[in-house]
Formats: C-alpha cells, structure tokens, sequence
C-alpha cells in the first residue's frame, strides 16, 4: 500500500492539472474566437472532476500518460471555423508547454536544495519528484497530441494550415484517427524512434542539470 500512496501524492496533482488545463485550454481559445460552447457546458473550470475520463485517468497512474473527456467546440460559432480551430487546436498542447517550463523552472531551483536532512528533506522531496512528473507529463502531453493525425491536436492543426480541398480529404481520416493513432503508437517503431527520443530531449534541455530527477521519478513511479 505504502508504494502505491507515494506514486498517488507525486502523479495526483500534476497530472491532473496536465490534463485539466489542457482541456479548459481548448475552451478558453475557442471562446476568444466567438464560440461559448465550453463556458455554458460548465467547461471552463480547473475543478477536474469536470473533465476526468475514467480510462484516461486510469492510465495516467498506470503507464504515466492519460487524457480528459475533450471539451466540446462548436466550430459553426467560431468567427473563421478552418483558421480558428487552428488556434483552437494549439491551446493544449501550449497550455502543456506552459506547465513544461514552469515545472523545469521549479525542478531547478528546488534541485538546489536537495540533500536537506529532517523537515527540509520531508517538504522539499515531495515537490522535486511532483516538479520532474509534471515537466514529463506535459512534455508528453505535448508531443503526442502534436502529432499530425486527426482528430489529436496536430491534426487539427494540419487541417488548418493545408489548402481547402487537401484539408477535407484529411478531415474524412477522423472516424479512424483514433485506431491509427493506437497503430502508430503501440504497433509501429514510431513511438520508439520519434515520439520517445523528442520527448527525452525536450525534457533533459528543459531539465538542464535536474534531468536526473526526472529519470529518478521516471524509474520510480513505472518500472519498479
């Protein structure tokens, strides 16, 4: 019990607020380009109990990635629909590097102060491990919705930024998107080859000198 208590204090807090914020991130864009959707649905809030998804939460403990149920965007109410869901779709995975570089932020200062001993250890442990999981969380949060695969973030994006006709025929992907994504990611060398090492360096540059830290908490919480 003592080894699951642990890994619940240090992932609770940051993935959760990784997730939530990722979401109310969607919302709060969408409503700066005219669509209220997510404000009236009760969306735009950081109490994440609005946003859990049961198998995306249940993940994020077991393997250290997880989601939230997708706030809902209505694009008929967006002032330019294709653009601005453009920006739409950047709010997450911005609102994730927000989180990244405050994180790495705060693993540096309080990588400084470890070695402590009685109640400085005790407080400032605690906050370095939950420090490292949130710059992981977010940068992975980033990357994989960043990818260019409707209906995750980047391929949204993608749809935004191609011509009209080229952008429908990538729209009519969506139905699938979602089993491609589990393909590349479980049954392709992608995650492996692309996805993990993008990760890596994003967090070690982010890191800096606490990139250990991270590592620690890495093997810590999912491979012991």
């Amino acid at each position: 019990m003592e080894p699951f208590l642990q890994k619940l204090s240090i992932i609770l807090v940051p993935g959760l607020l990784a997730i939530t914020l990722h979401e109310v991130a969607h919302g709060w864009v969408a409503e700066r380009f005219g669509d209220p959707t997510a404000r009236l649905l009760g969306r735009l809030t950081l109490n994440p109990f609005k946003h859990l998804d049961p198998i995306g939460t249940l993940l994020l403990f077991l393997i250290g990635f997880g989601w939230a149920r997708p706030v809902p965007v209505n694009p008929g109410n967006l002032r330019d629909p294709r653009r601005n869901m453009l920006w739409v779709a950047l709010g997450g995975p911005m609102a994730n590097l927000g989180l990244a570089l405050l994180s790495a932020l705060a693993l540096r200062g309080l990588g400084y102060l470890q070695g402590g001993a009685g109640t400085m250890a005790m407080i400032v442990d605690p906050l370095i491990f939950m420090a490292a999981f949130s710059l992981y969380i977010n940068a992975v949060l980033m990357v994989i919705n960043l990818m260019p695969v409707p209906p995750l973030d980047g391929g949204r994006v993608l749809i935004g930024l191609l011509p009209e006709k080229v952008a429908v025929t990538v729209a009519r992907i969506e139905p699938f998107g979602f089993f491609i994504v589990i393909f590349l990611f479980f049954f392709s060398p992608l995650s492996e080859r692309v996805l993990l090492p993008v990760v890596i360096s994003l967090t070690a540059a982010l890191a800096g000198p606490q990139w250990f830290l991270v590592q620690k908490v890495f093997t810590m919480l999912f491979r012991t």
